[in-house]
């Protein structure tokens, strides 16, 4: 019995020895290899000594602002890296700590059964899961200055707007064709919210994670997927990352090829190329009404609300499907990424070429970063900003 209190004592050395000696600091160099950085958000993965529960980043003798995320016995910790020139590299020093005060810049709030995203205490964007009928959806949507850029019908109708396509609510992600069936008109078929984890708030971002059921007509569920938001206020602009995981439920799914799909947007009537005083431009150079159905790295859609011009991006990221995607983008204001719709984007291939099966245990991720800005596209350095989205500074941990 006394080996055994030794033996137990020493492991109890041991163990508070390897705790002790575990680093304190870690050193974490950004480098900007191919392309500088105006403002663009990093995230280091680490794993902190034992009761460490915050962390506080430091640039030479400034203390930069951060935000950390626990997962087990790993942390997430972002921070925000700006005016990076290419070539150059900054080495951060991250101090492990017990407990940190946090500031709640940004924040997720409840409001009923939905989430509003608030950005320095301002509505950017409600998460609703009540209204319905036939999908969740973000509705308002409003730009810096609180401009807002979806249309209200059917979800709050104003005087003088459209009544067209009452399923264009807000900014939504469904499809017109899974498994034969019509998720993106108002049919039988839904998709239907099922929970919220991963709610945060703090200094650099705010986000959740909201996870949905695709219920056909005869009430089987037969897909399930996962949405992780993430909102941040970059170089003056609303930016929302949006990352889409569709998993099959117990059968294959296929997606089939129509140009009713799938992440979109119904815009303001002010902001229309047709009946509006609005403007489409892609990343090939293309504008207005000769975006429809091209492929593009990104299109962004401005015009004025109120007495200011204020546009959205779409920022397709290089590991979203079927990447550059094709957009269903339309004079009237409708404005969607959808990679499955060939046949009609590309008249002469045949009706399936734009099918895709998901096999079961198989899933499909799409991937995108959405700019809320005021002006057109250039001054909004949309090309810039998809650039530092798809390829972000390289970060090195010691």
């Amino acid at each position: 019995m006394r080996v055994l209190r030794i033996v137990w004592a020493g492991y109890l050395a041991m163990t508070a020895l390897c705790a002790a000696a575990a680093p304190q600091m870690r050193t974490v160099i950004v480098e900007a290899i191919e392309r500088g950085y105006r403002e663009v958000p990093v995230t280091v993965t680490v794993t902190p000594p034992a009761g460490m529960e915050a962390v506080k980043v430091e640039l030479g003798a400034m203390r930069v602002p951060a935000q950390w995320e626990r997962s087990g016995n790993r942390m997430a910790v972002t921070w925000i890296v700006r005016n990076l020139a290419r070539g150059q590299r900054n080495t951060y020093r991250m101090t492990f700590l017990r407990s940190a005060p946090v500031a709640r810049t940004h924040s997720v709030v409840r409001v009923g059964n939905d989430l509003e995203i608030r950005l320095v205490g301002e509505t950017f964007a409600r998460y609703d899961v009540t209204t319905g009928p036939n999908k969740p959806f973000f509705y308002p949507v409003f730009a810096p200055g609180q401009a807002q850029v979806v249309r209200g019908f059917p979800i709050e109708p104003k005087p003088g707007e459209t009544n067209d396509h009452p399923h264009h609510q807000g900014m939504w992600f469904t499809h017109g064709s899974v498994n034969g069936e019509d998720f993106w008109s108002l049919s039988q078929s839904k998709t239907t919210h099922t929970g919220f984890a991963n709610l945060s708030s703090g200094p650099i971002y705010c986000g959740f994670t909201a996870g949905t059921a695709w219920i056909g007509k005869n009430g089987a569920t037969i897909a399930r997927d996962t949405r992780e938001v993430r909102a941040y206020i970059l170089d003056g602009a609303r930016v929302m990352d949006l990352t889409i995981t569709v998993r099959p439920e117990g059968a294959p799914l296929v997606f089939g090829d129509t140009k009713e799909g799938s992440f979109g947007l119904r815009l303001a009537d002010s902001m229309r190329l047709r009946g509006g005083g609005g403007h489409i431009v892609n990343s090939e150079g293309i504008a207005d009404g000769a975006t429809w159905g091209k492929r593009a790295r990104w299109v962004d859609y401005y015009g004025p609300v109120g007495d200011r011009v204020v546009g959205v991006a779409i920022l397709d990221h290089p590991s979203s499907f079927r990447h550059p995607t094709y957009w269903h983008v339309r004079d009237y204001g409708l404005f969607a990424a959808n990679p499955f719709g060939v046949h009609d984007f590309e008249p002469g291939k045949g009706a399936s070429a734009g099918n895709y099966t998901v096999p079961v245990g198989g899933a499909i991720a799409f991937r995108y970063r959405l700019v809320f800005h005021i002006g057109n596209a250039d001054d909004a350095r949309i090309a810039d900003r998809w650039a530092e989205f798809a390829s972000p500074p390289r970060v090195t941990v010691k």
